[in-house]
């Protein structure tokens, strides 16, 4: 049996990749809720920037959906949230509390139907939903080309390219675009 680090190996661009970073591997999250959470806090900032928020979110206040609707806006926003982002969290928490998003649930789902149901929170648009697909789900064949972390890797890797430029590179790593997409990461990390 191909594994999708054997067929990853093939591509002149990212087999070099899989040889020094090794076999990346994709990992369920344990808790669906806290890694959306989690993404909410990275959305448009540096990864600096939102290790320091989280890092703070983690240590002040139990990250469940009831715990965070009960908080305080302000010692929400004391860590670091913006008043936007503290609505889209408790958007988050409240939709937790009222359906049945655990991750058993989204296993019976198509990679569409995870966008279609995540995004229809507010707060969470195309790129949180396709990072719940990769970290909380490991669906193997997600490419987040809505990420500068991806775009910027793909320029590094093949040049300058368009958005549908680097989807037509991408489906040459299908059904295994979550793994490569760990590896293009890892060009500008």
């Amino acid at each position: 049996m191909t594994s999708a680090h054997d067929v990853l190996r093939s591509d002149p661009h990212i087999g070099p990749l899989v040889e020094e970073h090794g076999e990346i591997e994709l990992e369920p999250a344990e808790n669906p809720f806290e890694r959306l959470v989690v993404s909410i806090v990275n959305q448009q900032l540096s990864t600096q920037s939102a290790a320091a928020i989280r890092d703070r979110l983690f240590e002040q206040f139990t990250v469940e959906p009831q715990p965070l609707l009960d908080a305080d806006e302000d010692a929400l926003r004391a860590v670091g949230l913006s008043a936007q982002k503290v609505d889209y969290v408790r958007n988050v928490a409240e939709r937790f509390l009222a359906d049945d998003l655990s991750a058993a649930a989204f296993a019976a789902m198509s990679d569409e139907e995870v966008v279609e149901e995540l995004t229809g929170i507010h707060g969470v648009g195309v790129w949180t939903a396709k990072m719940f697909l990769i970290f909380v789900l490991a669906r193997e064949d997600v490419f987040p080309v809505e990420d500068l972390g991806i775009r910027r890797g793909m320029e590094a890797l093949y040049g300058d390219l368009t958005r549908g430029e680097m989807r037509e590179q991408a489906e040459t790593w299908r059904p295994y675009r979550s793994y490569a997409s760990r590896y293009v990461w890892r060009v500008v990390d």
